[in-house]
This record gives structure tokens, C-alpha cells and sequence, in this order.
């Protein structure tokens, strides 16, 4: 990071912490989040929501995808967001409307190697946004999931952490910093479940069973989650 965009960075750290206002990151989350993404180059990257971390992620990316929609009115993180004088507004691109809608129909032109998940929280949202930035998400690249005191959004980090994908850098707070790895990425044809680690964690068939008798066994297994 060069001194003028480390100067940037600083006086974006040093917003109000009630800025913008539907809510962002903590001052201590946010240092965390600038230690992280600025570890590698950012050639193209890309957030669900809007707030403080695009700011950020407008200077430290070469281009800055931002999935959001236009809540004025609602909360304004949009607006403030847009009419901020710390944006670098040619590095940013605002993809307006409801994730569910606007990312499975987005063309990516470039590999992603940051992605923060700060969207809607309502599930299966964050598991929606997972799944369509993800196989954009290159290796080595920086995953960030925000509001994990959520359900939703902690079912998806446990998910993560299990994963093979994945490798836990660090939870600060609420917000969960993962590295992507060399694993291959599931075929999005297939199903595979019994290949993904959080499934042989949570649910080992038992073995010399019959598919029926394995699943009248998993059934009669008081769920981890209740």
C-alpha cells in the first residue's frame, strides 16, 4: 500500500462509527479488515451490501463489484456511500437490486480475490451469495463473512470452517476472515454431499448399511443443531 492510499485508508478507519447509516463494521473489525485485504494485491473483488468496506475496497481493488440495492429512504448506506469524497468512484461498480436476483445473472469478467458476504441475512441469503461468488473467488484469495451471530450467516461459517476450501485466518468479533485453498471446487452439477467435510462431520454413515438403512439411521439422530 503506497502512502497515499494508506493516507485514505486512515481517514476512512477514523469515520464515525455510526457511519453510514444502517450500521458497519466496528473500528477494531474494520482494522482487521484492512490487515487482511491488503496482505495481497487486489486485482478484482466483490461485497454484498455497502458501507465502509467500500470505501475500502475502492482503493485497495483495481475494479470493486458492489452488490447492493438502493435502500434510500431505508437507511441511505447507498447514498452515503456514494456521495462520499473518500470513493474512488472509478474502481466501483454498483450492481443495484436484491442479491438473489442480480448474482446468479451477473457475468464476472475476472477472477475474484476478495469477497466479502454482508447482504441480506435472511436464510438461505448468505448460503445464496456463497454460492453464486464463490467458484468466482481464485486461490489464495480472502473470503470475509460478516454477522455471524446471526443463524443464517453462522450456519454458513460453520460450513466454511469445515470445508476444505477454506482455511480460518481468524474471527474478529462477529466477522470471520477465511483464505481460499488449493482444493478443487465441488462439480455445480452434482450433488457430492457425503464428499464436503461438514456433511461426514456431522452426519458419518454408519457403515454396512443399506442408502434405506442409513437414512432411517440418520433420522433417528437428534439433529446438532436443535
Amino acid at each position: 500500500m503506497d502512502a497515499a492510499t494508506a493516507t485514505v485508508v486512515r481517514r476512512i478507519a477514523a469515520l464515525p462509527r455510526d457511519w453510514p447509516r444502517a450500521g458497519s463494521f466496528q473500528p477494531w473489525v474494520f482494522e482487521r479488515l484492512i490487515h487482511h485485504a491488503g496482505e495481497r494485491p487486489v486485482r478484482a473483488s466483490a461485497e454484498t451490501g455497502t458501507g465502509r468496506s467500500t470505501l475500502l475496497f475502492s482503493h485497495l481493488s483495481a475494479r470493486h463489484l458492489v452488490f447492493t440495492k438502493d435502500d434510500r429512504g431505508a437507511g441511505d448506506s447507498l447514498a452515503d456511500v456514494q456521495a462520499s469524497d473518500l470513493l474512488r468512484r472509478e474502481a466501483v461498480e454498483f450492481v443495484l437490486g436484491p442479491t438473489q436476483e442480480t448474482l446468479p445473472s451477473h457475468c464476472f469478467a475476472d477472477p475474484l480475490q476478495l469477497v466479502l458476504i454482508d447482504g441480506p441475512h435472511a436464510f438461505p441469503c448468505p448460503q445464496l451469495e456463497y454460492h453464486f461468488l464463490a467458484p468466482h473467488l481464485e486461490t489464495d484469495g480472502l473470503l470475509v463473512v460478516d454477522d455471524l451471530h446471526l443463524r443464517s450467516v453462522n450456519d454458513l461459517f460453520r460450513f466454511l470452517r469445515a470445508d476444505a476450501m477454506f482455511r480460518l485466518l481468524e474471527v474478529a468479533k462477529t466477522t470471520a476472515f477465511f483464505r481460499r485453498t488449493e482444493a478443487p471446487a465441488p462439480d455445480p452439477s452434482a450433488d457430492g454431499w457425503w464428499l464436503q467435510r461438514y456433511n461426514q462431520r456431522r452426519w458419518p454413515p454408519p457403515a454396512g448399511l443399506s442408502p434405506l438403512e442409513t437414512l432411517k439411521a440418520l433420522v433417528r439422530r437428534r439433529s446438532p443443531f436443535d
